[in-house]
């Protein structure tokens, strides 16, 4: 074998080599580069769970200072209306807050015991009104709960709409679980339910308003003749106090407005909590509908976890 035949053998050697080292180096790159990833993830799941159960425990904190609060009167003065800012817990943070779910229009007071409520219908007609959302789409939710057949004009819908659709459902004839029911209900567009939104909620009990956390835009619905400069007038009342009973709320009113005894209070039975989680790099939160019953515990109805 000539010298050139060995020269360029030692060459193809050394390429080898080298190619053999590069792959080593590349593997050994993305096995620890998977091994960093996989590390990762068990870190974020570790934190997510942590921020979890740091946010359930909050909750339970919610239920606790419920728990303890009288109940003859409940107002935003209270302890349980005051805000939990982000405290350290577990490593990371937490904060919290409840608000009261009976100071929003109750949709489910619409239909009660299987007829519908025609006192609850008109205030929440003011509410569309004053929110300017066409108040028919009402008698297409009134369809959507109720449990015949029967289309109400305008605007009504039953199973022959829905069926028409793609892809075709059926109306739910029962009361709804949340505001987001809404969204299935012929008409409603997220512009409209969107702007509802801060002045409803869907209870599983037909429930009286609290004057004493209701918006003025409630308010306005709530009373019949009520202008809404008016409303915020008896908001700003509440910051330095709060109404007692019904007839001290009533006392307030001008000459000419009307309201029902039927349908208000100042007090509550129903809190939707909120409580949001840090952990790391990651944060999660749920959401509870509380019932503080007149005597005894406050339970959950329901809890579902906040989309960050």
């Amino acid at each position: 074998m000539s010298g050139k035949q060995r020269r360029k053998q030692r060459g193809a050697a050394v390429i080898t080599a080298l190619l053999i080292v590069a792959l080593a180096a590349t593997t050994a790159s993305f096995m620890m580069w998977q091994n960093y990833l996989w590390l990762r993830q068990v870190e974020n799941l570790d934190a997510q769970a942590q921020a979890r159960w740091t946010a359930r425990a909050a909750i339970n904190w919610g239920r606790a200072v419920l728990e303890e609060d009288k109940r003859d009167v409940d107002h935003n003065g209270e302890q349980w209306a005051t805000l939990l800012p982000p405290l350290a817990a577990e490593g990371g943070k937490v904060a919290g807050a409840i608000r009261d779910a009976q100071g929003l229009f109750n949709l489910n007071n619409l239909v009660r015991d299987g007829k519908v409520s025609q006192g609850d219908v008109v205030i929440l007609t003011r509410l569309m009104i004053a929110l300017e959302i066409d108040p028919n789409l009402i008698n297409a939710l009134l369809d959507w709960m109720d449990a015949d057949s029967e289309v109400t004009y305008p605007g009504g819908a039953e199973d022959m709409q829905y069926l028409a659709l793609d892809p075709p459902y059926r109306a739910a004839n029962r009361a709804l679980n949340d505001v987001d029911d809404l969204y299935r209900v012929q008409g409603f567009r997220q512009e409209q339910i969107e702007r509802l939104r801060p002045f409803v909620v869907a209870l599983p009990l037909a429930t009286t308003i609290n004057v004493n956390t209701a918006p003025a835009e409630v308010l306005v619905a709530l009373c019949a003749g009520l202008p809404l400069a008016e409303a915020k007038k008896l908001v700003e009342l509440r910051t330095d106090g709060h109404f007692k009973d019904q007839a001290d709320f009533r006392k307030n009113l001008a000459e000419g407005i009307q309201l029902r005894d039927e349908d208000y209070n100042v007090n509550s039975g129903f809190f939707i909590a909120t409580a949001r989680a840090r952990q790391g790099r990651v944060q999660t939160g749920y959401q509870a509908l509380l019932e503080r019953l007149a005597e005894g515990k406050t339970t959950i109805v329901w809890l579902k976890q906040i989309e960050e």
